[in-house]
């Protein structure tokens, strides 16, 4: 059965009705209530204009019809004039930038089905892929529906990343040593009460020329100081080294807390020399892969690895380390301004 709305005093909500398909669709989707994450509540709540509800809040980023008939039913009997879907779409792409999967799902259906913005397969591509990458289902499927799924486009324009932060070289390594931020007393007291694991990383660190504190901080965050820790995806030991890793740099016994830290030493000096000192970016390839970050010009949008990126840079205090020149060639990314930041 459809339904009639009164809209004669809400011009500017015409077009968003006529490109929802059915009124039969619109109610069903405002009564689906599946929880979304907490950044788009709040960029929808910064919003100028009024305030959706927790209810209408709530409807799922599934299909971006619901919250859109969310707004139009806010707004039919309101004095404001919401801003139609481009307001959505700015708040989906927050969120998406964050490395919320169903808000890069949600843009991406607009941009398959030029709801709001133009048609462009290649971003909806895109949008799908993040979204694909982090194990959404509809994303999947979704991409098996465009006729070329490969993203070839650059980012929007939200999604753009901020400049790079500067970097010291290695020739700037007793400044940089010097300019180092302290660790907090909460961060030092974790690192101490590792007695045997803290000694093992004193001991290997300077081979490295790498900072202990930067390690400790690895190592917490990837095993919580576990030497027998397995994850999912089969990383092991205490720097939870995946076994291509370990092969790579020679590591024979993952499980062998000495071996596992010189593997994971071996791999961060690698990093550092590839990101030019870039901890935060170094801490983006350490979890999701060097090729993940290249491919999205920084910190990968996944929300697995924007918080990861956050436990590092909460235990550690610098946004850059020294790096050893001439190790590796540098990464085509510091060669550009165009890389992402959290």
């Amino acid at each position: 059965m459809k339904h009639t709305f009164n809209l004669s005093h809400m011009k500017t909500l015409v077009l968003l009705f006529g490109m929802i398909t059915c009124a039969s669709v619109m109610a069903n989707d405002t009564e689906t209530s599946v929880g979304t994450q907490q950044n788009t509540e709040n960029s929808a709540s910064s919003s100028t204009t009024p305030a959706i509800d927790k209810q209408d809040a709530k409807t799922s980023l599934r299909n971006p019809n619901s919250m859109l008939v969310a707004m139009a039913f806010k707004f039919r009997n309101s004095e404001g004039t919401p801003r139609d879907y481009a307001e959505v779409a700015a708040n989906y792409c927050r969120a998406a930038k964050s490395g919320d999967a169903d808000a890069q799902y949600a843009l991406g259906w607009m941009y398959a089905n030029g709801r709001g913005v133009t048609q462009d397969e290649k971003i909806a591509a895109q949008l799908f892929t993040m979204a694909a990458e982090q194990g959404h289902v509809l994303a999947q499927e979704s991409l098996t529906k465009i006729s070329s799924p490969a993203p070839q486009t650059p980012l929007l324009a939200c999604l753009l990343p901020d400049p790079p932060a500067p970097v010291a070289s290695s020739s700037d390594a007793e400044t940089a040593q010097n300019e180092r931020n302290a660790i907090s007393d909460k961060t030092s007291a974790l690192f101490y009460s590792q007695g045997h694991i803290l000694k093992l990383v004193n001991k290997l660190a300077p081979r490295y020329n790498i900072d202990t504190n930067l390690v400790m901080a690895f190592i917490a965050v990837e095993s919580g100081f576990n030497v027998q820790a397995t994850s999912p995806k089969n990383a092991q030991g205490l720097m939870q080294l995946i076994p291509e890793t370990a092969k790579r740099f020679g590591v024979k016994d993952t499980y062998k807390a000495e071996d596992n830290i010189k593997g994971g030493l071996a791999y961060l000096r690698w990093l550092l020399a590839y990101f030019k000192g870039d901890v935060q970016l170094v801490a983006a390839a350490y979890n999701a892969g060097e090729a993940a970050v290249e491919k999205y010009k920084g910190v990968p949008p996944y929300a697995e690895t924007q918080q990861y990126v956050k436990k590092i840079a909460k235990l550690y205090n610098n946004l850059t380390h020294p790096y050893q020149d001439n190790l590796v060639k540098t990464s085509p990314l510091l060669n550009s301004a165009n890389r992402r930041t959290m």
